[in-house]
């Protein structure tokens, strides 16, 4: 595809026609990278501030994200006003936006406001904001919230594309129009590759298309996944994606390949606009950071890429010494450390120079009549020192060579990288464990590879009997990259709960077979978590905080580590707790020997109106849609008649239904235990099994009794939409 470098000039500028949608596409900001760092703190929101005044200067109707904005999924303050200042200068303004949106806005942005923050009376928007979560800035916590999310309460990003149930994807686009010109903007945010390479493969990803010109739709799609097969399922193939596509903006892959690829398997374009900032010393991070410019008229689409130019320089070279001329022939000579730091030195000073022509190369077109300051580049040189045979290249520390550069690279801690190919067996450590080899260690530098494939590695040279592998990597990775500190806790207590009723289920065993037999049990456990069987269990349950507990002094509860119910019988245990506790109130209490059924009755009582509750809204959702303005266009799905609504599947309103139901039960279940515990103190035996038995009695009456007005009220009229409530305000 055609790609303009370059200023627009503003002859140009005034001859868009009134068809044409521009987007500027970014991803992967990382604003909040490194922030506590003296030098770099600044670069990552530096860079996004820089995006966000392109689309204001260059007068884009749109802004599209294709993850990562935050670097972490729990960003500091500061990274927070830093994107919220930089969105609120770029974004806000007088110019109406000339976008209008087709779709219904509540299946697309879900939330207390599920609209457009540029359709929102009370703001006004001139460049919105679409952008879904990547893996850094994913949902977490309680109440499964997103930094995204407060963005989008605040009226400052329309955050689409999320992924509720791994397992069952449904994509749904945002149907925007500018004149004759159809923009469908498909979105998936980040899941986990494995899972999600399942889930396509399942057929359990279904996509929705517009019901009415299907050919007249230009259709993007924003994805979060890793590009390339680092693992057989650990990514995202293209020919997984429909072929309706026009194109497809990839994000989480920091190289920068800009210009639209076509994959003729697909009949359709690719986009990799990688990082704006380096979030590591790779190879990938080198190449120049850009973004680019959409222009969309009818099915028809041009790209402008721009060069950003806050980014601080990073220059990246490799050497071998046996293959270098001069370092060769100090390989069988004596005391040589000198000669070869001083090459390498010279080796640096000449890429550090090398990086300030490149940064002052990317400035031409900047207007500024004071004199420039290069900002210290970013230099990453790899050694690989293995010698000639008879030889020994005699290298200097590390740390202390890179610290010969402070004041003229960012990076003064890891300025340089020395590796030795080295072939034979494992290495073995001081503590015993054995290690990989050293080629393969060298590789695996912490800021160049993810945490499973350092733990996998490592595990390769070591003999688990009880922990599954992949399961391990899959708990260090939650410790490490989500701040989950009872994730590794969790791990290892249900591995050993695992083996234990697996020993104990063995009928006949000899003391010899019992390695064999967990060994067979752990190897069935890493195949189930390989095909996705197998999941990671949910967060464990916090017990109540103790009545002495001073979060000030002892710190918070959470963070303890005997504040969680790590089993089914510690969970028990704790309710019977709580039942005796209850049973000594109700002593204390004269004549309330009846209390406890009637405790249950009400809880049996307050789950049935949920369950009846959450069946009528979704009807009422059918109903409104059914009533819908004519301006909105009704979606079908692709596999599906273009006569289906897009609604949400029936199935999910049975599935409604069967969630409050256990609650109900437990609840019914769990009122005589707390009975039990009364009769043992005030001995009212027969009274209490009777004000249980009409406890059960009332509620199994209450719950039909919903039901029946359910009925009744199934045909009501629709409520008023979200729409017409906006209007009355």
């Amino acid at each position: 595809m055609p790609a303009l470098t370059g200023m627009l000039p503003p002859r140009l500028r005034q001859q868009q026609t009134a068809d044409t949608i521009r987007i500027l596409i970014a991803t992967d900001s990382h604003v909040g990278y490194n922030e506590r760092d003296a030098i770099r703190g600044d670069d990552s929101s530096n860079s996004f501030h820089e995006v966000m005044c392109l689309a204001k200067n260059r007068d884009v109707d749109m802004v599209l994200l294709a993850g990562d904005l935050f670097h972490d999924n729990k960003p500091s303050r500061k990274s927070m006003f830093e994107v919220m200042r930089s969105l609120r200068m770029n974004c806000y303004g007088e110019k109406p936006c000339e976008l209008e949106m087709l779709s219904d806005p509540s299946e697309c942005f879900q939330g207390t406001f599920n609209h457009a923050n540029y359709e929102d009376p009370d703001i006004n928007v001139a460049i919105p904001v679409f952008s879904i979560h990547g893996n850094h800035d994913d949902p977490s916590g309680e109440g499964h919230l997103a930094a995204l999310d407060l963005l989008q309460i605040s009226g400052l990003v329309n955050y689409y594309g999320r992924t509720p149930e791994s397992d069952n994807i449904l994509i749904k686009p945002v149907l925007l129009q500018k004149g004759g010109t159809k923009l469908a903007l498909y979105g998936m945010s980040n899941v986990r590759d494995e899972r999600l390479f399942r889930t396509f493969r399942d057929g359990k990803v279904k996509f929705f298309q517009p019901g009415t010109q299907k050919g007249d739709w230009f259709n993007i799609m924003s994805v979060h996944q890793n590009h390339h097969a680092y693992t057989e399922t650990g990514y995202l193939p293209e020919n997984f994606l429909p072929e309706f596509l026009d194109l497809v903006v990839w994000g989480h892959e920091h190289e920068c390949l800009i210009n639209p690829r076509y994959n003729p398997e697909m009949n359709f374009h690719v986009m990799q606009p990688g990082s704006s900032v380096a979030t590591s010393l790779m190879p990938g991070e080198a190449v120049q950071k850009h973004v680019a410019i959409l222009s969309v008229t009818g099915r028809d689409f041009k790209v402008e890429t721009i060069r950003l130019k806050t980014v601080r320089p990073f220059v990246m070279k490799e050497i071998i010494l046996s293959e270098d001329k001069e370092a060769k022939r100090w390989a069988k000579t004596e005391n040589h450390r000198p000669k070869l730091t001083a090459h390498l030195v010279a080796i640096v000073d000449k890429l550090i120079e090398q990086a300030k022509e490149e940064w002052m190369e990317a400035q031409e077109d900047t207007d500024l009549d004071e004199e420039l300051e290069v900002p210290l580049p970013l230099i990453r040189l790899r050694v690989e020192y293995s010698a000639p045979d008879g030889g020994n290249f005699d290298c200097e520390n590390p740390q202390r060579f890179s610290n010969r550069f402070v004041g003229k690279v960012a990076n003064v801690n890891d300025v340089i990288q020395f590796y030795r190919k080295k072939s034979g067996a494992t290495r073995s450590a001081q503590s015993g464990a054995d290690l990989p080899e050293e080629s393969i260690m060298a590789q695996l530098s912490i800021d160049s590879v993810k945490v499973e494939k350092l733990v996998r590695e490592f595990l390769t040279a070591q003999s688990l009997t009880i922990l599954p592998q992949n399961s391990f990597g899959d708990a260090v990775s939650q410790f490490v990259d989500k701040d989950d500190k009872h994730a590794m806790e969790i791990f290892v207590n249900e591995s050993l709960t695992n083996q234990i009723k697996n020993l104990l289920n063995l009928d006949q065993y000899d003391e010899d077979d019992i390695l064999t037999a967990m060994d067979e049990h752990k190897s069935k456990l890493e195949e189930l978590f390989a095909k996705g069987h197998l999941r990671r269990s949910k967060k464990a349950k916090l017990k109540p905080k103790p009545d002495n507990w001073d979060s000030d002094i002892d710190g918070d509860w959470g963070d303890q580590p005997g504040a969680f119910v790590h089993s089914d019988v510690e969970d028990a245990a704790d309710d019977m707790d709580d039942a005796v506790s209850l049973a000594s109130t109700v002593t204390a209490a004269k004549g309330r020997g009846r209390g406890a059924p009637k405790k249950a009755t009400a809880t049996t009582k307050k789950a049935a109106p949920a369950a009846s509750k959450t069946t009528r809204g979704k009807k009422k959702i059918v109903e409104e849609e059914s009533d819908e303005e004519d301006n909105d266009v009704v979606m079908v799905d692709v596999e599906e008649e273009e006569d289906e609504l897009f609604v949400k599947p029936a199935a999910a309103s049975r599935g409604g239904r069967k969630i409050a139901a256990p609650r109900a039960a437990a609840a019914t279940k769990r009122a005589p235990a707390r009975a039990a515990a009364t009769q043992s103190k005030l001995n009212f035996s027969q009274p209490a099994s009777q004000a249980n038995s009409k406890g059960k009695g009332k509620a199994t009456q209450h719950i039909n009794d919903e039901i029946s007005d359910e009925d009744d009220e199934a045909f009501a009229p629709p409520p008023p939409t979200a729409r017409s409530t906006r209007a009355q305000r």
